[in-house]
């Protein structure tokens, strides 16, 4: 991360206008419309985002969720992935067409529908959903919508397309990285059910650097391991789950060495957005394990940490109750790894050292330590409801890109994994609790 601060709103906004400049050859737009969902009886509001590709391009590749129960979006989109060209991509926000009725239908007629308005063949779009899950479609009013959401289509920003996909988010996710004559620039969508492998997350990279298709494919499936798959915000993976890259080839090549670059940077970047702006997220916590024996090893216990409920509660407060780390990572030796030998094991948090040789290193000035480091990381406090009822978060922004900062060296191997995670706290069970109403 590049440690950026902002010291308001206007400032963050300022500069996601900065970064949210398109790469050459693609085009956004979006349309708000009401409906009432047949589930709920409620009135309920949805975004249509389009975006669209100059030119339909062979240069595309697209990874989806693991989950066994997908979207119809998904399911369709895997089949996308044979097609000769992508021309563009339509996305709503609020239900994610998970399991209801005529699901896979809906999702068709939506590509056929926004092809036709486009020029382009129903094969050579890719749509995806995210949001309520179980929830059928408004398909007319989504029909009905996508006109004046290509009416709208412009060459200038992708922002509106990063603001139409959120749903619980508090802020738009906007990154961009140079390489050669062009750029890498992406947008994302996440704030909770984000284990991924990947997570409820929609993520839409765009270049305009030519990159072919297998090479661009080999190098966004590395891109995604080291980052979307490399963070959790609660440990359940999404059933709509969507990462797409595009490129449009206007720019000219670049060295395979500096896209590879841009794009990881890019993910990274974007992956820390997505746990920053999670549901009722304070904390950002970073667990670096490194001495594993091998890469499965240095994951696993760093997730093992980052998913942990008692290690989230314990940082969410402001406690560090480090005990609870050598719980974690215990548990997953005990369960996954029996063999590996411990006895090495050494723990930091911040730059204070809080275990090795086999016990404790705390007292008091150690406690003082790593409370204020644990403040200095905190995104914002807690702020008592005035109804004692809903929690709502002073800021929409975000003012700093601190973590908490937590190394663990196994001492039994080379190998290396650096997981992103978050605290748990009021705001993400009451947000969770109350997700439909």
């Amino acid at each position: 991360m590049s440690g950026l601060t902002f010291a308001s709103r206007d400032a963050h906004r300022r500069w996601l206008a900065e970064q949210a400049r398109l790469p050459r050859g693609f085009r956004v737009g979006t349309a708000t419309t009401d409906f009432v969902p047949v589930e709920s009886g409620k009135p309920a509001r949805m975004t249509v985002t389009v975006i669209a590709a100059d030119a339909p391009t062979p240069d595309f590749g697209a990874l989806f969720t693991r989950n066994a129960m997908p979207g119809a979006p998904v399911l369709v989109g895997r089949r996308r992935l044979d097609a000769p060209r992508l021309g563009a991509i339509v996305v709503n926000n609020k239900i994610s067409n998970v399991c209801a009725p005529d699901g896979v239908e809906a999702v068709e007629r939506t590509c056929a529908c926004a092809a036709e308005l486009l020029g382009v063949a129903a094969e050579e779009v890719l749509a995806a959903s995210t949001g309520v899950i179980g929830w059928r479609l408004p398909l007319e009013t989504i029909l009905g919508t996508l006109p004046s959401a290509v009416a709208s289509l412009q060459a200038d920003s992708i922002l509106p397309a990063a603001e139409g996909i959120v749903t619980t988010d508090l802020y738009p996710k906007v990154r961009r990285a140079a390489v050669g004559g062009g750029s890498v620039v992406g947008i994302a969508k996440g704030a909770g059910m984000i284990e991924p492998d990947l997570a409820t997350m929609l993520v839409y990279l765009l270049t305009d650097v030519a990159v072919r298709r297998d090479t661009l494919r080999d190098v966004l499936r590395d891109a995604v391991d080291a980052t979307f798959n490399c963070l959790s915000v609660d440990s359940d993976t999404s059933t709509s789950d969507t990462v797409v890259l595009l490129s449009s080839g206007q720019a000219g090549t670049a060295p395979a060495s500096a896209f590879a670059a841009a794009l990881h940077a890019v993910c990274a970047d974007l992956a820390h957005d997505v746990v920053r702006n999670g549901e009722g997220v304070h904390h950002v916590v970073r667990v670096r394990v490194a001495g594993a024996p091998d890469g499965g090893v240095a994951r696993g216990v760093a997730k093992a940490v980052v998913n942990s409920p008692l290690v989230q509660c314990a940082i969410a407060g402001n406690d560090p109750n480090v005990g609870r780390l050598v719980m974690a990572v215990g548990k997953w030796v005990g369960a996954h790894a029996p063999g590996l030998d411990l006895g090495a094991l050494r723990i930091t948090v911040g730059d204070r050292v809080v275990f090795e040789r086999g016990a404790f290193r705390l007292d008091p000035a150690a406690d003082a330590t790593l409370v204020a480091h644990l403040r200095a990381a905190e995104t914002y406090a807690s702020v008592p409801p005035p109804d004692g009822l809903t929690f709502r978060p002073p800021i929409d922004f975000p003012p700093h890109e601190r973590c908490v900062e937590i190394a663990i060296d196994l001492g039994r191997g080379t190998t290396e994994a650096t997981v992103l995670g978050a605290d748990r706290t009021h705001e993400y069970v009451t947000e969770n609790a109350d997700y439909r109403s």
